[in-house]
């Protein structure tokens, strides 16, 4: 499965290649379907689009396949942490010193700390007007990100540049902002994939904004594997798409889906102005989520994974909830020596290889 939270080994698959004897079995690598806990970012509103604050976890009911689960943490905005889960430090805890998977961070506290924001920035040759503008916007965007723990910054057009890899010192990134430059065509998927790999190997939240300018004219990865990837790894992605991307349909209704899929929004701005409204929007949204997650009890689907989060009472029936709708655990490879590896993804699209600098 991609990096979640909490590595906890609660269902495992054994798949033996067809024709080996359990003797020669034994000799080769087992392949493990390791669930973790997922974690999901959830935002409520009204009917007239107002944040409903002040719920509680009770209020919040989480099913996975049709199955209730129980909460493990719970936060709202930018509010720390509840672990909800008895136990739960002290099984992270043990996990971690025995080597666990993908070296787990050996507290609660260093898993649930804040949000890692990573900024996409469309610096292709669509953007040569009002290139400024979307720079100026993304700037301020990033001086009010207080609450983030830490900010990325990268840009692409047919190759990705990580400008500013993950930090929180805010004048690194803003530095890297200023020193883009517009390139050639936009391979928008390509770079969104190769960002959202870089999200998934960090803890606590995971949200990816993207400013595009223009479709996808270069990409090899068909944007539905991206969506799938995104929602796997727990990743939000919210994207703001100028008016030159609004008059082509297609991109259009993959922007929408794929930032509803992964329980984020699709923004489309007109003019410079709407720009700045559209991340202030993004700012406002990510101080008012709740944060959810969740050990999935025993299930023997190992393929999608359908994600339904409801609220509890009558009085809470009223109100809208977004989040990611599901995800696909990933296979693990377990050696003789107990080392656990992810099983690399497949090559998205035709098999063609991904550049970036």
């Amino acid at each position: 499965m991609l990096k979640k939270l909490f590595p906890l080994i609660v269902a495992s698959l054994v798949f033996l290649p067809g024709g080996q004897t359990a003797s020669h079995a034994q000799d080769e690598p087992n392949i493990h379907v390791v669930v973790n806990m997922v974690q999901l970012n959830v935002a409520v509103t009204d009917k007239k689009g107002n944040y409903v604050t002040g719920l509680k976890p009770s209020d919040f009911a989480i099913m996975e396949d049709g199955i209730l689960e129980k909460t493990a943490t719970f936060a709202e905005g930018d509010a720390p942490a509840r672990n909800l889960m008895e136990g739960a430090d002290q099984d992270l805890n043990a996990l971690s010193q025995s080597g666990g998977i993908d070296g787990a961070p050996p507290t609660f506290d260093a898993l649930m700390s804040g949000a890692n924001v990573f900024v996409l920035f469309d610096t292709s040759d669509y953007m040569y007007r009002g290139f400024v503008f979307a720079q100026d916007a993304i700037s301020e965007f990033i001086r009010s990100l207080g609450t983030a723990d830490k900010i990325a910054f990268y840009s692409y057009s047919r190759d990705l540049s990580r400008a500013a890899i993950l930090t929180a010192d805010r004048s690194q990134v803003l530095r890297a902002v200023r020193s883009t430059v517009a390139g050639d065509q936009a391979a928008l998927y390509n770079a969104l994939l190769l960002t959202l790999k870089d999200a998934a190997r960090n803890t606590g939240r995971k949200i990816v904004v993207v400013f595009s300018n223009g479709p996808d004219n270069s990409s090899v990865v068909p944007p539905e594997d991206v969506s799938e990837f995104a929602q796997s790894a727990g990743v939000s992605i919210y994207m703001i798409s100028t008016r030159e991307a609004r008059l082509e349909p297609v991109s259009t209704a993959v922007f929408e889906r794929m930032t509803a899929a992964t329980g984020g929004k699709a923004y489309f701005a007109k003019n410079w102005k709407d720009e700045q409204r559209a991340f202030a929007s993004i700012r406002d949204d990510l101080s008012h989520l709740y944060s959810l997650s969740y050990y999935p009890k025993a299930n023997a689907n190992t393929g999608w994974r359908s994600i339904a989060v409801k609220l509890v009472g009558e009085q809470n029936k009223k109100y809208k909830v977004r989040t990611r709708d599901g995800y696909r655990p990933r296979p693990f490879r377990f050696s003789r020596d107990n080392k656990a590896e992810v099983e690399p993804s497949p090559t998205p699209g035709r098999g063609a290889s991904l550049g970036s600098h």
